[in-house]
């Protein structure tokens, strides 16, 4: 063989092998065509999972963002479009999360269902978001039933041939949602009312801290705001120094950087990674919504009883 052709034939190896790559940029389940199952695309990493619960195997369920993804100020890809022009169903959270879902859903022609229909709201108290719902619904373990059973509708609409398996599945996964519920609420019993007290990056535990009787405090509502300001940082200092607060947390999606200074300002240590608009890798801490909700109750009541390392 010529040695320009020995280099084409070396490109096109590479090229074929780098594309069948599971780490391959762009590569998705989407890109198997023997796979002739309904497409159901997701905004973010916790809904594919949760919708996943409820497919079962008759549907083929994805992710528009990645795993770590920001999903407040995420930026669609043309490829983000192309997947959605090519899907059966999409599936957002709503109440203000995906602040760049209409604009993405703008000339595709895609049937799409909001599953936080329903969800009993809690607003938004501080700040320039304050009096808007709290789009965190999903961190309800009790909340998230209504977003189990919205998407058991919507599947049985898009496949009515499976309605009532995705209804079983409903059922199950709500069962096991509720014992989460329980874990919780057990799991903060346990400590003293003076330590129940939840402080964060973001806003995003009004809800797990309505359910489980915890009193919430933040640096900033929403992470559209990416940054904290002194002053914010400066009111969390004032309130884990006036409660004493044993430890602080931060999201795995942005810096902790701001709460490491209310760590250096005070007594706290730092409690750990909580984890709330992505999942992990598999092998990770967090590879399902279940395993996200365990492990943040788990880092916040070892963070509050000083178990944590």
């Amino acid at each position: 063989m010529s040695r320009p052709r020995a280099l084409a034939a070396l490109a096109l190896a590479v090229g074929l092998l780098a594309a069948c790559s599971p780490g391959a940029a762009g590569a998705t389940p989407a890109d198997d065509p023997a796979d002739d199952r309904p497409v159901v695309l997701t905004t973010f990493t916790v809904l594919a999972d949760i919708a996943r619960n409820v497919a079962g195997d008759h549907l083929r369920v994805e992710s528009i963002t990645r795993v770590g993804a920001e999903i407040h100020g995420y930026d669609p890809t043309p490829g983000d479009v192309a997947r959605a022009r090519d899907a059966d169903l999409v599936l957002d959270n709503g109440l203000g999360l995906e602040a760049w879902f209409a604009q993405f859903l703008d000339g595709v022609d895609v049937p799409h269902v909001v599953v936080s229909d329903g969800v009993d709201v809690l607003d938004v108290t501080e700040d320039a978001y304050a009096g808007r719902p709290n789009p965190h619904a999903w961190m309800s373990p009790l909340r998230t039933q209504v977003y189990v059973a919205n998407v058991a509708d919507a599947f049985a609409d898009l496949d009515p041939a499976h309605a009532a398996d995705y209804r079983a599945n409903a059922a199950a996964y709500s069962a096991e949602l509720q014992d989460v519920h329980d874990e919780l609420v057990a799991a903060v019993a346990t400590l003293p009312e003076r330590q129940r007290v939840l402080v964060t990056c973001e806003g995003a535990f009004t809800y797990l801290a309505h359910d489980a009787g915890l009193d919430e405090h933040y640096l900033w509502a929403v992470n559209a705001e990416r940054q904290s300001t002194p002053r914010q940082v400066a009111a969390v200092i004032d309130v884990v120094r006036e409660r004493d607060v044993p430890a602080v947390f931060c999201e795995s999606t942005v810096s902790d950087t701001a709460m490491r200074q209310v760590v250096d300002a005070s007594d706290a240590t730092f409690g750990g990674t909580l984890y709330v608009d992505s999942l992990s890798e598999p092998d990770g801490p967090v590879p399902t919504y279940l395993d996200l909700l365990r492990h943040d109750v788990r880092t916040i009541v070892d963070g509050l009883t000083g178990r944590a390392s």
